[in-house]
């Protein structure tokens, strides 16, 4: 079943975008791995490879509706972060591009009425909700703790903890 060309090529730009955020989270494991918090850098490594699977997702649905999704060009991740608060700080500014993006992928869908995606953009609309909200509380905490070690080492364990299937 054909896809509607506006919503294939919005979804094909979604496929690089959810790319695009696998590397700023790879980058972001980097900076975390030399500030010593690897526990921390094994979330974001985490959240980098399920970003590959959202990309994969978009990517499937377009194959299954005989549309070639085409990887565009990405820009490098250029992040100026060096504390692990700098580094969820751009976690979630990039969960909330993402967010948006979601949503207008929602709103063209419904313009265009392709019924067939729907499914997969309300998996995604709830996706991002969780997405954001997880990133806001491990943001929150390490608010909380500012500069003691201890409690940042705390959030690192906890956070190294994380199921990575």
């Amino acid at each position: 079943m054909a896809i509607n060309d506006k919503l294939a090529k919005a979804f094909n730009e979604q496929v690089t975008m959810e790319i695009e955020a696998s590397l700023i989270y790879l980058q972001l494991s980097y900076v975390l791995d030399d500030l010593g918090l690897t526990g921390m850098r094994d979330w974001m490594k985490a959240q980098h490879d399920e970003e590959l699977e959202h990309a994969h997702r978009f990517a499937q649905h377009l194959l299954d509706r005989g549309y070639v999704p085409q990887i565009q060009d990405i820009p490098t991740p250029k992040l100026n972060v060096s504390t692990a608060k700098e580094a969820f700080e751009a976690s979630l500014a990039h969960e909330e591009k993402v967010s948006a993006s979601i949503r207008n992928l929602a709103a063209l869908q419904a313009e265009v009425q392709d019924w067939d995606s729907r499914p997969m953009i309300d998996w995604f609309l709830d996706e991002q909700i969780e997405e954001e909200s997880t990133v806001s509380e491990i943001l929150d905490r390490i608010t909380i703790v500012g500069g003691d070690g201890s409690g940042l080492l705390r959030i690192d364990h906890e956070l190294g903890a994380r199921d990575h299937d």
